[in-house]
């Protein structure tokens, strides 16, 4: 099978917000977007991984980023990587936002920023003072040194209460009209699916994220809880399928923060990063569950797991980190599968890919196992071929019962969902039916009619008298 994959990019016009720790640009970005999709808080580095999102205003979008808070010293996180971002954002932005704080007023971050800003001589920069929530604060303004910048008058707002949010996208609009660059968004093709990465801290999901889209969009580091916010990206899939034709797949990869118990959680921040993981989950169709391929297998890796059963997702286990084994024989492989499959017996449906997220061995596996499930996920049964598959299996093995002494008899069987795959058993009135007998058709189904990667959920009825 040939592939290809690229970052699906839309040609709007790119917002860029730049401004040192703690002066409110994740609070304007969620304004802006009208979301609640960055993590706000008063603690500096808050924000690591550049947000993405769009801005709609009076019938134009434009595409806008949130870097990291700098510092330019080495008292935040990860700065050196922040500071990557925050150039390489700059650089692809046709318009930057530089953010202050009008209570703070022009620190030395601020001085060494609008240095960089006079840099970019070919795109418009924005100058905006934050957290002008008065007109005594608003004086604060016009101290010099706010004119010694070199920026020009300050644009003042407060994203908190939504002061001057409007003239702002004002302002936007007739900037973003001089960028000769579309001003809609291009009507995807509606089969696009989700994929989430899921996993407990550490595990190297980002690492995966970056090999699966091809560039370093988040950033990596031994540091436990690096990522914070889910982070997705568009992927235009290109592949030739069995009848030797070129098909194209849009698929949305999605970094989720670390998930781990909530009694080992510390903080505002990590307790919303986990919140929006576990959302990003149940909106996804896909799971890539990762799980570090050499350490044993934890409580939060089953307790993950769990978590997937509940959501009836699609899921490919990816045991990270195989590039450190030192044994990679088929048969260690085969060992280790089938421990998996001891820990995780709900989850036996899922195939298990042996990757390594810092060398991208074998991440190009992922790929063609995930339009499989995909299209696994769509299939459609209709009545007729439902009724001998039923009709073959209780004649082969009859249904064992439940609660009660009446012998069940399962009188139809019929598919009222897809994507999950969903089916309606009706059962003969006071009979049971044992929960091993309803595990056995899905296995059956799943086996008769492919439902690769996919949970079968079997829902039971009982027939009127």
């Amino acid at each position: 099978m040939i592939h290809k994959r690229e970052i699906k990019k839309d040609n709007l016009p790119i917002v860029v917000l730049i401004g040192r720790v703690n002066v409110g640009k994740s609070t304007l970005f969620n304004r802006l977007i009208e979301q609640n999709q960055a993590i706000v808080s008063d603690i500096p580095g808050t924000t690591r991984t550049s947000n993405e999102g769009f801005i709609l205003w009076r019938g134009k979008y434009m595409k806008i980023i949130d870097t990291g808070g700098l510092t330019f010293t080495d008292e935040i996180p990860l700065e050196k990587d922040i500071l990557k971002q925050t150039e390489k954002a700059m650089k692809e932005g046709d318009i930057i936002i530089f953010v202050t704080d009008a209570k703070d007023g022009i620190l030395p971050q601020e001085k060494e920023l609008a240095k960089r800003m006079r840099r970019l001589k070919t795109k418009p920069v924005i100058f905006v003072a934050n957290k002008v929530d008065n007109k005594k604060i608003e004086s604060n303004l016009n101290n010099p040194e706010w004119f010694k910048l070199g920026l020009g008058e300050a644009f003042a707002i407060s994203a908190a209460n939504g002061r001057g949010v409007g003239d702002l996208l004002d302002l936007l609009y007739k900037t973003a009209n001089k960028i000769k660059k579309s001003a809609k968004i291009k009507k995807e093709d509606k089969n696009i699916f989700q994929v989430s990465l899921i996993g407990k801290p550490n595990v190297g999901k980002s690492s995966i994220f970056n090999k699966l889209i091809g560039m370093d969009k988040v950033i990596v580091s031994p540091l436990a809880h690096t990522t914070r916010e889910p982070h997705d990206t568009l992927v235009s899939y290109t592949y030739t399928d069995e009848k030797n034709k070129e098909q194209n797949q849009l698929i949305n990869f999605v970094d989720t923060a670390g998930i781990r118990r909530k009694a080992n959680v510390s903080g505002k921040i990590e307790r919303e990063g986990i919140s929006k993981s576990i959302k990003s989950a149940e909106n996804s169709d896909i799971i890539l569950f990762v799980i570090d391929g050499n350490e044993p297998i934890t409580s939060q890796d089953r307790q993950l797991g769990g978590l997937l059963e509940k959501r009836s997702k699609s899921v490919i286990i990816l045991l990270n980190k195989w590039d450190l084994n030192k044994d990679t024989t088929d048969k260690h492989r085969n060992n280790i599968k089938e421990f998996v499959y001891a820990n995780f017996p709900h989850l036996k449906f899922a195939p298990i890919i042996f990757v390594s997220g810092k060398t991208g061995e074998n991440i190009h596996k992922i790929f063609p196992v995930l339009i499989k499930a995909w299209q696994a996920r769509q299939t459609k049964i209709t009545t007729a071929p439902l009724t001998r598959f039923i009709t073959n299996i209780t004649y082969k093995h009859q249904p064992s019962r439940g609660k009660g002494t009446n012998q069940p008899k399962i009188l139809g069987l019929k598919q009222i969902h897809n994507n999950p795959p969903i089916f309606e058993m009706s059962v003969k009135h006071g009979t049971s039916i044992h929960r091993s007998y309803i595990n056995f058709v899905e296995n059956q189904l799943r086996e008769k009619f492919n439902f690769f990667a996919t949970p079968v959920v079997i829902k039971l009825s009982k027939s009127k008298k």
